[in-house]
């Protein structure tokens, strides 16, 4: 399902225009943005899932492309996390 799909999935289930249903998920969209970037806080909605930043710091690794498998160098930084809730994990199994 790509950004379109889901705005008219929106749009059918809530009974909004697919016009206003794309402003709801642009608006969502740019508050998860948001609260990640600007607090690392965590966004949690109860039974579908919960979005956290996590740090990785640098490490060593081998460059697969290299035939000599060269050591190289990966910077330290920040990744988005999502752990599925307990309603959408049971939804898919």
């Amino acid at each position: 399902m790509n950004k379109a799909e889901l705005i008219a999935a929106i749009a059918a289930e809530s009974g909004l225009t697919k016009s206003d249903a794309g402003k709801a998920l642009d608006a969502f969209e740019i508050a998860v943005t948001g609260a990640l970037n600007e607090d690392g806080d965590k966004v949690s909605l109860i039974g579908f899932g919960t979005w956290s930043v996590v740090h990785r710091p640098a490490r060593k690794g081998r460059n697969p492309q290299s035939k000599t498998n060269e050591v190289i160098d990966i910077a330290a930084k920040n990744v988005v996390k999502f752990k599925a809730g307990a309603k959408l994990a049971r939804s898919v199994n």
